[in-house]
């Protein structure tokens, strides 16, 4: 091969060929990087199963940068054999990596047959990840991670209802924060098949870059599903307010709007998962390393990420603010420490660059932007 075709991403050097690389997902990569460092300082010991490796990057960071002490990198193309072995030549030759070029669910099974876990299992793939949200399980160490990608946005944010219900077993339904839905819907549905085999799932941090959505999970030893992390988000198309309901709760919800003495329906999505969409403490050891590593565009947003952890399921966006206040849209930023002013949690997010996560109301959020606009 042409050693000008080589590419460099951080320390890793390989050629693309045929097979598929992305360029703009890099800062993916890098956060799986960063979680896979802190697993290895954690536990002393890191195997990764990169399932759906490509040209093999993510193979190549995670053993160069994560420490790992051995990758089996599969893809289901052959076709890519050339590539795949020029770039991870120099694994194989010190046993520090095998290829294989089969179906993933067919490798998760046969990692379960041979006891075989993994303390990373990285599920690159295109679309929906939902045909292996239970099988990635097979695969996977108890306490190990899972990374998962979805690049189908539209069906989880409201616009093919029915297919979500079919990829999910959820409806979701479109309002302005379904972006953050959709990252939901992929925890929730992996908890609940995390919970028929009596295991749990909690999330390491989730990521939406504009197209792609990244979950980085924890598989646990024990069932953590409850009717508080796991249930429906109501959204009020009248008002513009969101509430989460339980289970329980459902049927017997309505938005009551006090001016007009009515109640209105909530348009409801779910279920999902309703906790924090990522863990603090694993972050901020993500970040130091980040910051060791002059990594300053991750190190930023896991500083945001690490903000808006413990609000509410739902954000607001400026421009619902401005236009349900019939006012001109205040700066982010001076309606963040407004809203902190008067006693309330507020946040930039990474999901939205014009959207806050604030545990104020969003006719709250209105009256505090018109005191600012006066």
């Amino acid at each position: 091969m042409n050693h000008e075709s080589l590419i460099c991403e951080e320390k890793a050097y390989f050629t693309v060929g045929n097979t598929f690389y992305r360029p703009h997902s890099k800062i993916t990569r890098d956060l799986g990087v960063l979680a896979a460092k802190v697993y290895k300082q954690n536990q002393g010991k890191l195997r990764v199963l990169d399932v759906m490796t490509g040209c093999g990057v993510r193979s190549l960071r995670y053993y160069l940068e994560g420490d790992a002490d051995y990758i089996w990198a599969n893809d289901s193309n052959p076709e890519n054999q050339s590539i795949l072995e020029y770039n991870l030549g120099f694994m194989l030759d010190k046993n520090k990596a095998k290829i294989t070029y089969k179906n993933a669910n067919n490798i998760f099974f046969e990692c379960s047959n041979n006891k075989d876990y993994y303390d990373l299992v990285d599920v690159d793939a295109f679309g929906s990840p939902n045909p292996y949200l239970s099988t990635v399980l097979w695969a996977t160490r108890i306490g190990g991670l899972i990374y998962l990608t979805c690049t189908d946005g539209r069906t989880g944010t409201g616009h093919l209802p029915e297919n979500c219900l079919r990829n999910y077993g959820s409806y979701g339904r479109s309002h302005p924060a379904a972006q953050e839905q959709v990252l939901r819907l992929i925890i929730g549905s992996s908890l609940q098949q995390a919970a028929t085999m009596g295991l749990g799932i909690e999330p390491i941090f989730s990521y939406f870059s504009g197209q792609t959505y990244r979950v980085m999970l924890r598989l646990l030893p024990k069932i953590n599903l409850n009717l508080d992390n796991y249930g429906f988000l109501g959204y009020c198309h009248q008002c513009g307010e969101y509430e989460t309901i339980s289970y329980q709760q459902l049927g017997k919800l309505r938005c009551f709007h006090q001016q007009e003495n009515k109640h209105y329906n909530y348009t409801i999505s779910g279920a999902m998962w309703l906790g924090n969409l990522h863990n603090k403490e694993y972050l901020k050891t993500m970040k130091s390393l980040a910051i060791s590593l002059k990594w300053t565009t991750v190190s930023d947003l896991l500083s945001t990420m690490i903000n808006e952890s413990n609000f509410p399921p739902y954000f607001y966006t400026l421009g619902e603010i401005g236009r349900r206040g019939k006012l001109d849209i205040p700066k982010r930023s001076q309606l963040i420490e407004a809203l902190e002013n008067q006693g309330f949690k507020a946040t930039n997010i990474h999901i939205n660059p014009q959207a806050i996560k604030t545990n104020a109301t969003l006719k709250q959020c209105i009256n505090i932007a018109k005191g600012l606009s006066l």
